[in-house]
């Protein structure tokens, strides 16, 4: 398996001097198994877990009991040389592509950087290498030198997604990467990770709320409620017959899928 979550469990605590202490069970005995080449969907409401299992998968959060393995390393053995080779195989795409972009920087330029941080290739090869990039997530070579307020949503998306790219990971993280679009370039976007997918060949985590994305771009499905997975298996098991209440509220206020999408 590429990544194992065994019992995986996360409180955050609060208080302070003038208000009483408090604790929120985030993540709660996590346990699922993701073989190389799959897509899993993780699915819930607000608070349920699901962008706490993506930060402490990324290492931004760290898990007080249970296991996390990556390719058979336990995350939280990892050392500092370990953790950095780490973050180069796993990569995230977040909801808000400027978090992925310096705003004084073009494009071009911080594309570049994760080759030269990363050491992908020597420095004459990076103008070509981020020209086929945007190439490749539909992008003019031209916009490289665009700032990233001078492009849409829709293309900022899909530059953050080359930069992802960039490092050839082995799992893409998306944490609600199409949420702030509208609904024809999330179809679009949508397409163009299936398509990646199988030209760069990475394993996926999609984080979301909407489980009609998920059954459109995901073959196996994780249901979180209040930190625990109350149901998982794949996609078609999962929609086509839920065993749990909360699975089947979510489908019923899933939108359908948009008509143009796999088009």
């Amino acid at each position: 398996m590429l990544l194992t979550a065994n019992a995986l469990s996360k409180t955050f605590r609060s208080g302070g001097l003038f208000r009483r202490h408090g604790a929120i069970r985030a993540l709660d005995g996590v346990s699922f198994e993701l073989a190389r080449g799959q897509s899993l969907g993780v699915v819930g409401e607000s608070g349920s877990g699901k962008s706490t299992l993506l930060r402490t998968i990324l290492k931004l959060v760290s898990h007080d009991s249970g296991s996390l393995t990556f390719d058979g390393q336990d995350l939280a053995a990892m050392g500092r040389a370990e953790t950095k080779a780490y973050r180069r195989r796993v990569q995230p795409v977040f909801q808000d592509p400027y978090s992925t972009f310096n705003p004084r920087f073009s494009v071009g330029s911080s594309i570049a950087l994760a080759l030269q941080v990363n050491d992908i290739m020597p420095r004459r090869q990076f103008a070509d290498a981020v020209a086929e990039l945007l190439l490749d997530v539909g992008l003019n070579p031209d916009l490289a030198a665009s700032l990233p307020h001078q492009l849409s949503g829709g293309q900022r998306q899909r530059a953050s997604i080359a930069r992802a790219l960039a490092v050839r990971p082995e799992l893409l993280l998306l944490d609600e990467p199409t949420s702030a679009l509208d609904v024809s370039v999330q179809a679009q976007v949508l397409n163009l990770f299936k398509s990646l997918k199988q030209r760069y060949g990475f394993t996926l985590v999609f984080v979301t709320h909407d489980l009609a994305l998920v059954s459109f771009i995901c073959d196996h499905i994780i249901v979180m409620k209040s930190g625990a997975i109350v149901e998982q298996g794949t996609t078609a098991q999962v929609i086509g017959n839920p065993q749990e209440d909360y699975t089947r509220m979510l489908i019923a206020a899933a939108p359908e899928i948009p008509a143009m999408m796999d088009q």
